[in-house]
């Protein structure tokens, strides 16, 4: 069950870092605004850069889960 829990935590931290990373590149880079987060919410590039982080914890999060699972199932 860990295993797809991290599985499913990590889906979503790549989804939400990549939109971080987007807004936050095409603000900063191009002047424009790209990406699903802009019709959400309206924010400053930091502020993108942060989900952009945020979401890299999630991966970081689901791999840890994923890797636990499988140190449980070999003791």
């Amino acid at each position: 069950m860990r295993k797809v829990i991290g599985h499913t935590v990590e889906s979503i931290g790549y989804v939400i870092a990549a939109q971080g990373f987007v807004s936050f590149a095409s603000q900063t880079f191009l002047g424009k605004d790209w990406g699903w987060l802009r019709n959400v919410v309206d924010l400053p590039s930091a502020a993108y850069l942060g989900i952009l982080l945020g979401g890299l914890a999630f991966v970081g999060l689901g791999v840890r889960t994923r890797k636990a699972s499988g140190r449980q199932e070999a003791v």
